[in-house]
């Protein structure tokens, strides 16, 4: 059986401004397949190759799949449509099949809009889609889809969601297929070097109030991390990689685990042939201050902090548990050990005004952390914070759903002037920062590695891929009331999607109602045992009077 894997071709001015990201994705389910047996498989990655429908559609004639996967996040959900429309047209016969985080919790929206998809994978896919080939492969589909856990189809005019399946418990017995991937295509600017993204542990403890990724891997585990190394020696030695960022949202909350990891490289020398950089928590950086030099020697020269926010209130809204103070302590603290510091701002909530970003400006340069990125709020549609403030919601256009875009209107200000106060703030931050700190602070690698940020923000400025401002016709502060940013208003919530919302809030409500109930029902029976008990002891003669002597 021949399996085509596609990587969508949607671009958007942010995290690709360092460099071109390697779909880690498809290394990880074309490991599992091989293993399982699966050896006829292909890939093509329409995204950084640039490919349009023509090119693709000629791709997919070439190879004649069997199935046609894809994966999609939010803002890349339309041209993963795409690709299994085209498919559909050029190997009719073949199963189209999507996967990713928003099909996950989505998938009625999907499923509504793009009818022709066949099947989607909810959660982690590789265990998951193994079932789903197998059972290809066999004859045995569509008539026994509905014993496939962690699926969802069209039947019968219906959309159907199978039971969840369970996560996938044995993290160690995953080994990826690198070999699969381009990899002279994947290149970080600021070090010109190839790059990975490996993962050490998936899942989170921890609830964002805008994330998704706690939701999506749902329990939090953790690899061993002696495997982990072996996997990045791989890449080292089989694939010429020279920097690796951890696909993890926290990979330091298992201090011990991430300790062994920073050990185990040192003890290989393998900081001499790769660095590495990191996304991790503010209260992970105070905690380990003391390890920061060890983290340092294993290779860990970037992390980038979840800041978030300037304002206390933005933080407890997102419910992130940390406090203001903490993002200046923990920046320092990476700061003096040597590693760079980028800090991340969320910006774009109905309540933001001049003053506010003015106020995030203000507070990263007081801070000084090498980097600062001030990424607009986009209200993922399965996070509870999007349910919060649903109602404020205007666009539905999830092509735009990319972090520099402003979907939010605040209330004080059009988006237009949104984006030129973020603008405005970039280009004060690196302007200062190229003239007097980048050239001349540090020596060797350190030097080096903050010109070669400097580089990749003004590739992408000269560009105007950053921030998409070519396709917004932003051009300065002049042009802000002339802004475009082309929402495909048609685009609107699917009524079977809605009905899932409203559903789930239901069970919601009915849940908590249970759970008040319960929790005054024990309050009265408590009283009720405390009654008894007082009757029982006065009936034994405990009462606090003695009775008389020839009673």
């Amino acid at each position: 059986m021949r399996i085509l894997f596609v990587h969508p071709n949607y671009h958007s001015g942010g995290a690709e401004i360092a460099g071109s990201w390697p779909p880690a994705w498809v290394a990880y389910l074309s490991g599992s397949l091989k293993r399982a047996g699966f050896d006829d498989i292909h890939f093509v990655d329409a995204m950084t190759n640039h490919l349009d429908d023509d090119a693709l559609r000629s791709e997919i004639a070439r190879i004649q799949p069997d199935v046609v996967g894809v994966t999609s996040i939010t803002p890349s959900i339309y041209a993963a449509e795409r690709i299994l429309e085209i498919a559909k047209e050029e190997a009719p016969d073949a199963v189209g099949v999507l996967g990713g985080v928003h099909a996950t919790f989505m998938y009625k929206q999907v499923l509504s809009e793009a009818p022709w998809i066949d099947v989607i994978v909810r959660g982690e896919g590789e265990e998951i889609v193994v079932e789903l080939m197998r059972a290809i492969d066999e004859g045995r589909w569509p008539k026994d889809q509905k014993k496939i856990k962690g699926i969802a189809f069209r039947a019968d005019n219906q959309i159907v969601a199978t039971q969840a399946a369970a996560t996938v418990k044995d993290l160690d017995g995953i080994d990826p297929d690198w070999g699969i991937l381009e990899w002279d295509k994947y290149i970080y600017v600021p070090l010109n070097t190839r790059v990975a993204i490996p993962n050490l542990a998936r899942g989170c403890p921890f609830t964002c109030s805008f994330c998704s990724q706690w939701k999506f891997w749902r329990d939090y585990r953790v690899r061993d991390p002696l495997k982990v190394v072996d996997e990045i020696e791989r890449l080292v030695t089989d694939h010429n990689v020279g920097f690796f960022i951890l696909a993890d949202e926290e990979p330091t909350i298992n201090r011990k685990k991430f300790v062994q990891f920073c050990e185990e490289l040192i003890a290989r020398g393998l900081p001499d042939k790769v660095k590495w950089g990191i996304n991790t928590r503010v209260t992970d950086i105070m905690r380990d201050k003391e390890l920061l030099p060890l983290y340092r020697k294993a290779g860990l020269v970037h992390v980038s902090l979840g800041t978030e926010a300037a304002a206390q209130l933005k933080l407890d809204q997102f419910n992130k548990e940390t406090k203001v103070n903490d993002n200046k302590e923990a920046i320092r603290l990476l700061r003096e050990a040597d590693i760079f510091v980028e800090a991340q701002f969320i910006v774009g909530l109905d309540n933001e005004t001049e003053e506010t970003l003015e106020e995030t400006y203000r507070m990263a340069w007081d801070w000084q952390p090498d980097l600062a990125n001030w990424a607009m709020y986009t209200p993922w549609p399965f996070t509870p914070l999007f349910q919060e403030i649903r109602d404020q919601v205007e666009i539905f256009d999830f092509s735009k759903y990319n972090f520099v875009t402003p979907i939010m209107k605040p209330a004080e200000m059009t988006r237009g002037e949104l984006l030129n106060g973020v603008m405005k703030n970039y280009r004060r931050f690196y302007m200062q920062k190229a003239l007097f700190h980048y050239p001349w602070r540090g020596t060797g690698f350190r030097r080096r590695y903050l010109l070669g940020c400097l580089k990749a923000f003004l590739k992408a400025g000269f560009a105007r891929t950053f921030y998409d401002l070519g396709k917004a016709g932003y051009w300065g502060p002049q042009s802000k009331d002339k802004v475009h940013f082309d929402f495909d208003e048609t685009r609107t919530l699917a009524e079977a999607q809605l009905a899932d919302w409203e559903s789930a809030a239901d069970r919601a409500s009915r849940a908590a109602e249970r759970r008040e109930a319960l929790k005054v029902q024990g309050k009265e029976r408590a009283e009720e045992r405390k009654s008894a008990a007082a009757a029982a002891a006065m009936a034994c003669g405990g009462g606090t009077e003695q009775m008389a002597e020839n009673a």
